[in-house]
C-alpha cells in the first residue's frame, strides 16, 4: 500500500511516502515561507520523483491539529482537496500523538509539547513500553503549572518532543525527566504515515472521505483573543 502523509502543524511542512511502514522519501521546507506556497510544490515534486500521480497513492494521512491554527487549515484542506480528487481514503491523527511517535524507544512517559503561546501548551501523555505508546490522557491545553501538575501526579521519568520542548523543559519543576536530542523534537511525517498505516489495518473505519476530515484547533486563534481583548 502507498501512503502519502504530511504535516503542517508546526512552523513548517513536511511530506513523506510510504510503501506501508517503509520509507520510499521524506521532504522538509525549513525555508520560513508560508505552508501555502510550500506544501502543494513538495507533494509535487516528490510523487514525480518516484513517478507517481496522486491516483497511484492508496491511503493519505495527515495531522488534524493541535497546533498552528493556519497550518493545521493548510494541511486539512490540501488532503480534502486530494481525496476529493481520487476517491481515496484518508486518516487524521493528532499532531500530539504523531509527536510521540519520536521517542517510542524511551520506557516511561513520553510528553509531547506545542507551543500554544503565552504560558500555555498543547500537550497530552503516552506511556512507552518496548516501542508501543498507550494515552494517558486527551489532547489539552494546559498552562505549564497545570502540566507540571499533571506530570507529578504520574511520577514516572518522561521525555519532551515538540516545539514547546524548550518552553517545557526551561518552565517545569518536574524533575524526573530526560533529555530528547534534537532531531526527535521535531515532527516527522514519516512517523504520521507510519502511524496512520498501522491504524487502518488493525481498523480500516478509522478511514475517512474528505468531506469528514475535520481540523482539531483546542484554543482561539490569535485573531480570536485580539478581538476578545480589544472589548
Amino acid at each position: 500500500m502507498k501512503i502519502l502523509a504530511l504535516d503542517s502543524s508546526a512552523g513548517y511542512a513536511c511530506a513523506a511516502l510510504l510503501e506501508d511502514t517503509t520509507l520510499l522519501h521524506e521532504v522538509c521546507d525549513l525555508s520560513g515561507r508560508a505552508h501555502s506556497e510550500t506544501l502543494l510544490p513538495l507533494l509535487s515534486s516528490m510523487l514525480e520523483k518516484h513517478r507517481l500521480k496522486p491516483h497511484d497513492v492508496d491511503l493519505f494521512v495527515c495531522s488534524v491539529g493541535p497546533g498552528s491554527f493556519t497550518g493545521v487549515r493548510i494541511g486539512v484542506a490540501t488532503v480534502k482537496g486530494l481525496c476529493s480528487g481520487t476517491d481515496k481514503p484518508c486518516v487524521g491523527l493528532s499532531s500530539l500523538e504523531v509527536l510521540a511517535q519520536n521517542c517510542r524507544s524511551h520506557n516511561g512517559v513520553v510528553c509531547p509539547v506545542i507551543d500554544a503561546r503565552r504560558d500555555r501548551v498543547f500537550t497530552a501523555l503516552f506511556a512507552c513500553r518496548d516501542g508501543a505508546l498507550t494515552r494517558l490522557c486527551p489532547d489539552c491545553a494546559l498552562t505549564l503549572k497545570e502540566l507540571d501538575a499533571l506530570l507529578k501526579k504520574t511520577g514516572r521519568v518522561t521525555v519532551f518532543t515538540g516545539d514547546g520542548y524548550d518552553k517545557a523543559t526551561d518552565g517545569l519543576s518536574y524533575n524526573k525527566k530526560r533529555p530528547t536530542p534534537e532531531r526527535l523534537r521535531v515532527v516527522s511525517a514519516y512517523e504520521a504515515g507510519r502511524l496512520g498505516y498501522l491504524k487502518y489495518l488493525e481498523d480500516p473505519g478509522c478511514a475517512v472521505f474528505e468531506k469528514d476530515l475535520l481540523p482539531v484547533y483546542l484554543g482561539q486563534s490569535q485573531a480570536q483573543r485580539a478581538r476578545e481583548e480589544q472589548g
